[in-house]
């Protein structure tokens, strides 16, 4: 019932915002392994079971563990619920709440309807997150967080394409190459607007942005290469990996 417990569920499965994490003030840490250990039991609740029902009703478990530390009343104890009731207040837990809710697109089959569908799907798994930690982290301006969370949100999407269809969802709306370029086109607009904003967001509230320090370098490979997405290339080189992140976090520009 750690935050130690946290930390090594991330570092088994999420290296990448496990690294995010231990370059983040230790303070931060605090904050951002307990989100990121529920993002990662979350994200593996939908592929539990083969069938739907059975994924819901685990997802269905970590909403009744939010609305628990929402209600502000007993919560039950649990590796990851405990620690994230500590530093979690209603409204963190309502906006996980809806990061859970929109994974239930995972339980199913079913292609998103739209491009504002997909659009609300990486703002909920993604947007949530980010704004979330960062809110906990003494930010209060939403919107460029937002626009970050939107561009890494997709990088990590285009990365899981391969997996998705294997798995026989249907991840994009337009899967030829010149769509994921679109898409990943798009995506690089919502980094620079958030760029922009990038004033607002407080010193102590950018350790919530480190864990998209590879969106930019990663979309302008997929607008470069689209092919690279389908074919699982999508991706940085170890060395280019561990020096974004050093330099996202000396100067604290993602």
């Amino acid at each position: 019932m750690t935050l130690d417990a946290c930390a090594g569920l991330v570092e088994r499965g999420d290296p990448d915002r496990f690294a995010a994490a231990m370059a983040a003030p230790p303070a931060a840490r605090a904050v951002l392994f307990p989100l990121y250990a529920f993002n990662i039991e979350v994200a593996r609740a939908p592929w539990v079971a083969s069938e739907p029902m059975i994924a819901e009703m685990r997802l269905q478990w970590w909403r009744d563990a939010l609305e628990e530390i929402a209600s502000g009343g007993p919560v039950r104890r649990h590796e990851v619920v405990t620690p994230l009731d500590d530093v979690l207040d209603a409204e963190g837990a309502r906006l996980l709440d809806g990061l859970a809710a929109a994974r239930r697109w995972e339980c199913y089959r079913d292609p998103f309807e739209d491009e504002a569908d997909f659009d609300r799907y990486i703002d909920a798994t993604s947007g949530h997150l980010v704004w979330t930690a960062a809110r906990l982290l003494g930010a209060r301006d939403e919107a460029p967080l937002r626009d970050y969370a939107y561009a890494a949100g997709v990088a990590n999407w285009l990365r899981a394409i391969p997996e998705l269809e294997s798995r026989g969802r249907i991840p994009l709306l337009d899967g030829r190459p010149e769509g994921v370029a679109a898409l990943a086109r798009r995506a690089l607009e919502r980094l620079a607007q958030g760029r922009k904003g990038r004033g607002r967001v407080p010193a102590s509230a950018r350790a919530a942005l480190l864990a998209g320090w590879q969106a930019e370098a990663l979309l302008k490979q997929a607008v470069r290469d689209p092919a690279a997405v389908a074919e699982g290339r999508l991706m940085q080189t170890e060395f280019g990996k561990r020096g974004g992140l050093l330099w996202a976090a000396m100067t604290g520009r993602v």
